[in-house]
């Protein structure tokens, strides 16, 4: 950590729905700019993570206020997963998991050309596969080349971070996996990466790991291959983690800054970097609940966030009953 004194402004804060209201269970949101400029997010919800009746539901932000969710994706009897909204040309996609066991996920793919309103049938991202391609919980990022990389991983056995490689979200490249030294790992690796390109067109991923901290990896080839996994001095839970970069080159960090396998999920925060993440400001907690272990009632998790100018927006899993949203302004 740098030390670094962090200036914000809290524009808005809210739940974009009522608890238990629509379903007793949610969790892993995405939020994105739509073609219509409102906001959207999407999340899934259901019984509880990974119950047969688990589905991706949506809703939009207009007038300042978040429209009622409803359901816009569903498998029977399968549980949904891990929805990520992406705009490509004025097509809103989405991009969710099904399968009953996460090693063998499908990757889910659907367009709406009128901003959410209605939507494709799904069809399968990569026919065949087995495991999960596409991103697998965070947004895609446009490179400077035009390319569009969505952040992956699977979790048969061993953990695995990659990228898919894309012009047009419909066909797809699998890049290298990143490299690691299993035989240093206490356990069972990284996924859930999170991307960002610096002003020299290196492209950099912070991984969710097992080992109680982020780790990074970077990739000189416009990410098809990437350079071995290193620790970083940033805490991780064995929790999902979520980045984006502002305008100017600043990166914002939102995550749970506690150390540990399947540790605690409060409290939740974000962090800034103004060195291409080399050192990061510390945190700057946005929910807390003083409890020391990961318990559904105390948790704050499974963060999205991106950013327009030097607002970023946020949204994150709140006791998995709502989905908390955030505006915040950096200075």
């Amino acid at each position: 950590m740098s030390g670094l004194n962090v200036k914000y402004q809290v524009i808005e804060h809210q739940h974009i729905f009522q608890p238990e209201v629509h379903f007793p269970c949610c969790h892993a949101s995405t939020i994105c700019r739509l073609p219509d400029q409102t906001l959207g997010a999407a999340w899934f919800a259901g019984e509880r993570e990974g119950a047969a009746d688990v589905a991706i539901w949506f809703t939009k932000r207009e007038c300042g206020n978040w429209n009622k969710p409803r359901k816009i994706a569903d498998q029977e009897g399968v549980p949904c997963w891990n929805p990520v909204l992406y705009v490509i040309d004025e097509r809103l996609l989405l991009f969710y998991k099904v399968g009953k066991k996460i090693s063998r996920w499908q990757t889910i793919r659907k367009e709406s050309n009128d901003s959410g309103k209605t939507w494709s049938v799904g069809h399968e991202l990569v026919p065949g596969d087995y495991g999960g391609r596409g991103p697998v919980k965070n947004k895609c990022i446009i490179l400077s080349d035009s390319s569009i990389l969505a952040p992956a991983s699977t979790e048969d056995g061993d953990w695995k971070c990659f990228v898919d490689i894309t012009e047009d979200g419909i066909k797809w490249r699998k890049s290298e996996n990143v490299p690691l030294n299993r035989s240093k790992l206490n356990g069972t690796g990284f996924i859930q990466p999170t991307l960002w390109q610096d002003e020299y067109n290196t492209v950099h991923m912070l991984m969710r790991s097992s080992e109680g901290a982020i780790y990074q990896s970077n990739s000189k080839d416009w990410g098809y291959s990437w350079s071995p996994a290193l620790r970083t001095s940033l805490p991780n839970n064995n929790c999902g983690i979520d980045l984006a970069r502002l305008q100017d080159g600043e990166l914002v960090l939102v995550y749970n800054p506690i150390s540990g396998n399947w540790a605690a999920r409060s409290c939740i925060a974000f962090c800034v970097s103004v060195d291409n993440g080399k050192t990061w400001s510390e945190p700057e907690v946005l929910d807390y609940i003083p409890y020391d272990k990961n318990e559904e009632w105390a948790e704050f998790s499974y963060p999205a966030i991106i950013a327009e100018g030097k607002d970023v927006f946020i949204t994150y899993t709140w006791k998995r009953k709502t989905i908390s949203f955030w505006q915040i302004r950096i200075f």
